[in-house]
């Protein structure tokens, strides 16, 4: 261990007299690097014997150790950064830790809303005025859909088709897409049509849902619309409007258990980023396998 404490030793006054980092940032070089010495000892190796198979071998150990994503990410970091400067002064032979990546960070699952919330949201306004008429037929739809913000303020007249009960929504990178709209977004949103005319008048405006002064509705007057309608139903929460399209892929999913119908109606060119929006667990993700695979449940003969 003396051999590996002395080349930190004099990584740490490297980094003090040349690079003048701070003692805080000297303190994390050394912590991480005292981890790492750690374990060569445990294998009865110093910094010279260390090649990618060991270096895959300590990041596999830092997760043991229950590090987090970002934690082993720092850690190798600070490793490559070492074996950069053992290598400049001729301490080793190569730099072990080049083309090695740390695990991803762990995404976190979306805030989303339970189906009794989003009903104390829909379904219990105790106005009826004409804002309100709106609003309701822009959170009904936010549900019915899985629309982002930006694609249901971008909704024209002409996207929508009431009698079919589809619309067509341009998400990101301009792809369009078809999704179908539930018969209570239609029923709200036929009842704030003729509210749209009563404040239009004569004017005419391509957009589906405006403001008073008969303009497009903005994004940030439909979060704060949303805020306000939250605390009207009672809600503590301060819901945000992606939190609806959040709560559309998971109660969609959580019934159908279909990834991929899923991704096709959100709009996600990856499955991988349909999966964030899940809270399916591995059981139900394995029940699917044994039940879908031609080859899962068959025998095989000792």
């Amino acid at each position: 261990m003396t051999a590996l404490a002395d080349s930190i030793d004099a990584f740490i006054q490297h980094l003090a007299s040349e690079r003048r980092l701070s003692a805080h940032t000297q303190s994390n070089y050394r912590r991480d690097l005292a981890s790492a010495a750690r374990w060569l000892t445990q294998q009865q190796l110093d910094w010279t014997q260390v090649d990618t198979l060991a270096v895959r071998q300590l990041l596999a150990w830092w997760h043991k150790q229950n590090l987090s994503g970002t934690s082993i990410q720092r850690h190798l970091s600070t490793l490559r950064t070492f074996y950069a400067w053992l290598l400049s002064n001729n301490l080793v032979k190569d730099n072990p830790t080049l083309g090695i990546s740390a695990p991803k960070k762990q995404k976190r699952l979306p805030h989303n809303m339970d189906v009794d919330q989003i009903g104390q949201l829909l379904d219990h306004s105790s106005k009826d005025d004409d804002i309100h008429k709106r609003d309701q037929a822009i959170m009904e739809l936010f549900y019915s859909s899985g629309l982002r913000l930006s694609e249901l303020v971008g909704l024209d007249l002409l996207d929508i088709d009431l009698n079919a009960g589809f619309l067509r929504v341009t998400g990101k990178g301009n792809k369009q897409r078809q999704l179908p709209v539930t018969q209570t977004a239609i029923d709200k949103i036929r009842v704030w049509l003729t509210v749209r005319q009563q404040w239009l008048g004569d004017t005419t405006l391509p957009a589906l849902f405006i403001s008073k002064q008969r303009r497009r509705i903005s994004n940030r007057s439909v979060q704060l619309r949303l805020t306000q309608l939250a605390k009207e139903n009672g809600l503590i929460n301060r819901p945000h409007p992606h939190m609806l399209r959040h709560s559309f892929a998971t109660h969609l999913l959580e019934s159908s258990r279909d990834l991929r119908a899923v991704q096709e109606l959100l709009g996600h060119a990856n499955l991988s980023t349909t999966q964030i929006y899940t809270h399916l667990d591995f059981n139900h993700l394995a029940a699917i396998y044994d039940s879908a695979h031609p080859r899962a449940n068959r025998q095989t003969d000792d």
